[in-house]
């Protein structure tokens, strides 16, 4: 099974880059898609479907903000729309889809432009491992992929010592992602095969920074333990452009 995560940064605007051709090309079972920035009677999701996904998508209440998405070649069990609590689910902020044997979730975790934003973050966060550590209770097989607004260790950012004090690789927000990897019992499936640099899936749009490869990886795909022995490939896919972020990949024998 071939997953990919994608912030589109819009799905509109990635829809007249020819977002779906891309799709067909890149051909993944199923794609999460984050800051979809549409309801859903804006998405064409007729067009997705005539190329063979069912798709699902949680929209924030406010317009043209935030929202995410998981279109599928298979039709999904049972999907959750949101986590149940008011102030992220207004937010279009985690869609859930369960399969046989395994649950996709797509998560968008809030940014932090400033310090009221910054504890909304990290309230999120705290909300989010916590939901997940449950959630594994009931379904142990768990793909949590999404743009996290966290790089985790300085090999994940450009300039990680000029960027030590801004959001995204502040200490608290690194130290809640190593606890939400352990906790969770989980696998960055692109560190598990990847060490190297220079790695990123979200450039600045100032400075010619995609150009110059002045990046962070904020988007992951994250795997229960239980399915580590399942895990052949994970990748980053740098070469499509819709958006200021590129889609991360990973495939599992499930």
């Amino acid at each position: 099974m071939k997953l990919i995560t994608y912030n589109v940064n819009g799905i509109r605007a990635a829809f007249t880059k020819d977002f779906l051709g891309w799709l067909k090309t890149a051909d993944p079972d199923i794609i999460c898609i984050q800051e979809s920035k549409a309801g859903n009677d804006q998405i064409d999701i007729e067009s997705l479907e005539k190329i063979g996904y069912y798709s699902y998508w949680h929209s924030a209440v406010k317009k043209g903000y935030s929202g995410v998405g998981i279109a599928s070649k298979t039709k999904p069990h049972h999907v959750e729309y949101g986590c149940g609590i008011e102030n992220y689910d207004n937010e279009g902020r985690i869609i859930r889809a369960d399969f046989d044997g395994y649950s996709v979730i797509s998560v968008y975790v809030p940014s932090a432009s400033n310090i009221d934003r910054l504890e909304f973050k990290m309230q999120f966060c705290h909300d989010f491992l916590k939901y997940i550590k449950n959630l594994k209770k009931e379904i142990p097989n768990l793909i949590i992929s999404g743009d996290f607004n966290i790089c985790h260790h300085a090999i994940d950012i450009h300039n990680p010592i000029g960027l030590k004090n801004t959001s995204g690789f502040l200490p608290m927000e690194r130290e809640w992602m190593t606890n939400f990897i352990e906790e969770c019992e989980l696998i960055d499936s692109f560190r598990y095969f990847n060490q190297e640099p220079e790695n990123y899936t979200w450039w600045s749009y100032r400075q010619n920074s995609r150009a110059n490869n002045k990046g962070w990886r904020l988007d992951y795909n994250f795997a229960s333990y239980s399915l580590k022995e399942k895990l052949t490939r994970a990748v980053i896919l740098k070469e499509a452009v819709h958006s200021d972020h590129c889609p991360a990949m990973i495939e599992v024998n499930v």
